[in-house]
């Protein structure tokens, strides 16, 4: 198992490094404490799990947008505060698995195990709350309907605008004219009902199947 440890605090990343770098079957590819360090480790390096230190306040947009652009990475929250709503708002971001901030190494470990297996073990409490918000979230026939009216290349327009990038930037990393991109922009607002862009950022963060990341795109 590849895996990257981000966290702000180098001395915590460092240690957990040192921790799991003992253990047969777990290879520490690099420690990094930005999101834009992560990603450029991605993009070169084959990895299977990336370990995000939460226990400091972090950006789960950034964390949304790397589980979309990167769909088979395992992400895993460390240091959670294992409230109920704080755990749906990590799962909601692309968190599979967690570890809260009071367990040992040997819970980490557990995890690890877990959800390399693709299991994820939760409290009685956290899970009814889980399945709560998966109800309140679930996909509306409409919205299917609606996605599947999207084009390709208009998905891959409304993942960028999840993302909060302008036309502009959606234009290089489409490799398209800027005209180009605003037209599919209209198209996409149009054939959502969306009166704008914050609107779609909106849909893409509750509906992220909206929006699927492609394999073609170079990752």
């Amino acid at each position: 198992m590849n895996l990257v440890i981000l966290s702000p605090v180098r001395l915590l990343g460092d240690c957990l490094a040192a921790c799991l770098s003992h253990h047969d079957g777990i290879a520490v590819i690099a420690v990094v404490d930005r999101f834009s360090a992560l990603r450029d480790m991605l993009v070169r390096t084959p990895v299977d799990m990336a370990l995000i230190d939460v226990s400091h306040d972090i950006a789960l947009e950034e964390v949304r947008a790397i589980a979309l652009d990167w769909p088979d990475l395992a992400l895993v929250a460390v240091g959670l505060d294992e409230q109920r709503h704080e755990v749906t708002r990590c799962c909601r971001a692309g968190f599979v698995g967690y570890v809260p901030r009071e367990r040992e190494i040997n819970e980490l470990l557990r995890v690890l195990q877990d959800v390399a297996v693709g299991r994820m073990a939760c409290s009685a409490e956290v899970s009814a709350e889980l399945m709560r918000a998966l109800f309140q979230r679930s996909e509306p026939i409409e919205s299917r309907a609606a996605n599947e009216a999207l084009t390709r290349r208009e998905e891959e327009v409304l993942r960028l605008l999840g993302r909060a990038l302008s036309n502009k930037e959606i234009a290089k990393e489409l490799n398209l004219s800027v005209a180009t991109v605003k037209q599919h922009v209209h198209h996409v607002l149009a054939k959502l009902h969306l009166s704008g862009r914050a609107q779609a950022m909106r849909r893409v963060r509750d509906e992220p199947w909206m929006a699927p990341a492609r394999v073609t795109e170079g990752r």
